[in-house]
């Protein structure tokens, strides 16, 4: 029988459904058989490169490394890195010579890295530190860019007080970000050791500049300076007197006090009369927050915590405020409060230490639909305060989400103006920290955020006042696309009421973004209003002129926002209007530039002015029969019947 024959009868043996024992064994069979078409000796091919190491068979270049000769072979160099391909098929003069001498490296470290090139392996336990930061500089000077990145990473998580220096120096050297970012972290959280450490005094004039010049470098500043006097005495002989004199100009002297200014720092015979008169003068003259502080920076950590040595000074219940449980809180329990009137100085909370804030999250009581008025101030002494928030004039509810410009802090006043229901202002938690997570996604214009997402959600605490619906809050749960005849979308009747909304605080915002209704092909009119304390309102949008549909993409001059009133004024099928959907401020890829959905919208709006409905109006009042399909107007009934039961 010939092969072709046997492979099919194996074939219809298979497909015949039978999975006797005489089928397993082919099967095992074949699978075994696959396993012999795949041969993987790359163990074997590793090992025997790695054999050529230090080896001189075979080989055609030795390299120099202070008068020690290594055997080496230029095709495995080559073929390893871009510097020796370029050296040795490049055309250069060391392609034609059979020593090079290797000048920018020591010989342990090119040792350890020349068994990488061969190996591919590198056991960094049981190097020395300097050894691992010359090989991770050979690995950016050759090329090695895998070897780079596991020796960076290494390097990050092994940081510590003896080999920081070395290794921000190294970092800036390479420009390696990552590296950089981590090494001024450590150094910022471990600043009075580092500055006291031997490897402080390695650093370039350029890099102590940098490091001084941190706000987050938080240490006491007379130990910043003595630790300045200690590299200066080190490295007399090698910087050159300007060097020096840009050191010491970034030592802040005007934290010090009048005696550590006229005897350490006069005594040091380093800096002149006139600065130090100069520090004086600004310690006297301005106030405290036009000083330049450092302060500890930890970023996305609460520091408004026990934990980080932060307590209440001032305020009724002031136990609740830092440890409470957010979600189970009453007006007896679970909230920090003090009296609205100007004779009391609000609540007041001290940080553990000076710190770098730009975030204050902040939980008003919010058991019901009141609004609270407030102000914030900072402080580094108690004396001079700084109000970094002023939401004295405006309506917020719940959770504030607070961003301020970077400053350093010490204390910080929540002060209430305002509560909608009685005298007192009720704070349930706290949460201050430097927040980086989140900090790309919002502006500030002139003192309020001026997001870059949709802040009309209920997860922001938005909340929809006035409005008829089958669940209070769809207009603002995000769902754009489940909605019918009977559900999914906020109503009221043309005529009387509107659709009224409440964010969780003031926004600056100059966009919004709306769903209509659009089941079928009727088409709407309507006007936006905006207001920051349901007093005085302001005229965003007017549409009441034109008949629009389905989405609408609204821009307006910035301005803040706290309550948004939609008010229809036309609807072609019935005398209910109905909005499915409202954002703000709209999404940026629709507010940025125009987008084929914005042109579909817009055709498909069909733009009339009012004359032409007028027109249409007068049309369907002389027929016999109006121009809606009967489950128009069962809907119509439906919603209708919905308003008159809320209004009962």
């Amino acid at each position: 029988m010939s092969g072709q024959h046997l492979a099919d009868s194996a074939v219809t043996a298979n497909s015949s459904g039978d999975n006797g024992p005489v089928n397993s064994k082919c099967s095992a069979s074949l699978t075994k058989q696959h396993s012999y078409e795949q041969i993987d000796h790359a163990h074997f091919l590793a090992n025997d490169i790695g054999s050529l190491y230090l080896n001189d068979r075979f080989s055609d270049v030795v390299l120099v490394v202070n008068g020690e000769r290594f055997h080496a072979h230029t095709v495995v160099l080559a073929s390893r890195s871009d510097y020796f391909r370029a050296l040795f098929y490049g055309g250069l003069k060391e392609s034609h010579q059979s020593e090079v001498a290797i000048t920018d490296a020591s010989v342990n470290s090119f040792k350890k890295l020349l068994e990488y090139i061969y190996s591919g392996r590198m056991n960094l336990l049981i190097l020395q530190d300097e050894v691992i930061l010359e090989i991770f500089s050979l690995s950016n000077l050759y090329g090695f860019t895998n070897l780079e990145l596991s020796l960076s990473k290494y390097l990050r998580s092994n940081i510590n007080v003896c080999n920081v220096c070395s290794l921000f120096s190294e970092a800036r050297l390479y420009q390696h970000k990552d590296l950089i970012i981590e090494a001024l972290n450590f150094i910022d959280n471990h600043a009075l050791e580092v500055i006291q450490s031997e490897g402080f005094l390695s650093l370039s004039s350029e890099a102590l500049q940098e490091v001084l010049n941190r706000d987050s470098l938080y240490a006491y500043e007379l130990d910043i300076f003595r630790a300045v006097c200690r590299w200066i005495k080190a490295n007399q002989d090698d910087e050159d007197p300007e060097a020096k004199i840009k050191v010491l100009s970034a030592v802040r002297y005007s934290l010090m006090t009048l005696d550590e200014l006229l005897s350490v720092v006069r005594e040091s015979q380093l800096v002149s009369s006139d600065n130090i008169l100069d520090a004086i003068q600004l310690r006297n003259s301005l106030p405290s927050h036009k000083l330049k502080f450092r302060g500890q920076l930890k970023p996305n950590l609460n520091i408004a915590h026990p934990s980080q040595g932060a307590q209440v000074m001032q305020g009724e219940m002031r136990s609740a405020l830092l440890e409470s449980d957010s979600t189970s809180h009453d007006h007896e329990r679970g909230c920090t409060r003090h009296l609205i009137n100007e004779s009391d100085g609000g609540i007041i909370i001290k940080l553990g230490d000076p710190s770098i804030i730009n975030y204050i999250k902040m939980q008003l009581w919010d058991k019901d639909l009141r609004s609270y008025s407030y102000y914030i101030e900072v402080s580094m002494d108690l004396n001079d305060w700084v109000r970094v928030i002023d939401h004295s004039n405006y309506y917020c509810r719940s959770t504030q989400r607070l961003w301020i410009h970077t400053r350093v802090v010490q204390y910080i006043r929540i002060v209430g103006t305002n509560n909608t229901v009685n005298k007192c202002f009720h704070t349930v938690s706290l949460e201050v920290m430097y927040n980086t997570k989140e900090m790309d996604f919002v502006d500030i214009e002139k003192g309020l955020v001026s997001p870059k997402y949709n802040v009309a959600t209920m997860a922001m605490n938005a909340i929809v006042i006035d409005g008829v619906s089958r669940s209070r809050n769809s207009l603002l749960d995000g769902n754009c696309k489940d909605y019918d005849w009977d559900c999914g979308y906020t109503c009221h009747q043309l005529g009387s009421g509107c659709i009224l909304i409440q964010l969780g605080q003031p926004y600056m915002l100059s966009s919004m973004r709306m769903l209509l209704w659009d089941c079928d092909d009727r088409y709407y009119s309507y006007y936006i209003e905006v207001s920051v304390n349901m007093c005085d309102w302001d005229l965003i949008v007017d549409k009441t002129n034109e008949l629009v549909r389905s989405w609408q993409l609204l821009q307006f001059n910035p301005r803040p926002v706290v309550f948004i009133r939609i008010t229809g004024t036309y609807n072609s099928a019935n005398e209910v209007f109905h909005c499915v959907h409202l954002e703000a401020p709209a999404p940026q890829a629709l507010s940025d530039s125009t987008t084929v959905d914005e042109v579909e919208q817009s055709i498909s709006n069909l733009q009339v002015t009012i004359n032409s409905n007028v027109k249409k109006t007068n049309e369907s009042v002389s027929s016999e029969t109006p121009p809606t399909t009967v489950a128009e107007t069962t809907t119509a009934t439906a919603v209708a019947g919905i308003v008159d039961r809320l209004s009962v």
